[in-house]
């Protein structure tokens, strides 16, 4: 038999062993106000060949994102990282080029 629990009006919580058939509680135990039924979710976990593996994370699945994530960090460091040589380069040569210009105009 399930055990529902019940909360009234003033706040006393208790739990009745009733069968599914019959009727709901409608009044406190302790002050005979009136009740409502706590309901509280379940937890429901789904496992056998006709489910897919995507549908529930894993920890394993969790790794291979979070190693993939990293990847793309570094490689994105990279990038910049060779994209900031290279315009830093560009830059040194162009103001040394400036100068001799600016030098030679003399």
């Amino acid at each position: 038999m399930p055990i529902y629990e019940y909360r009234c009006e003033n706040g006393h919580l208790f739990e009745v062993m009733q069968r599914i058939t019959d009727d709901p509680v409608t009044v406190c135990e302790t002050c005979a106000a009136p009740v409502q039924r706590v309901f509280h979710p379940i937890a429901v976990h789904f496992k056998g060949s006709g489910f897919y593996n995507t549908d529930y994370g894993t920890s394993k699945r969790k790794r291979e994102e979070a190693a993939k994530k990293d990847g793309e960090k570094s490689k994105s460091t990279k990038d910049t990282s060779k994209s900031s040589s290279s315009s830093d380069s560009a830059s040194s040569s162009s103001s040394s080029s400036s100068s001799s210009s600016s030098g030679s105009a003399d």
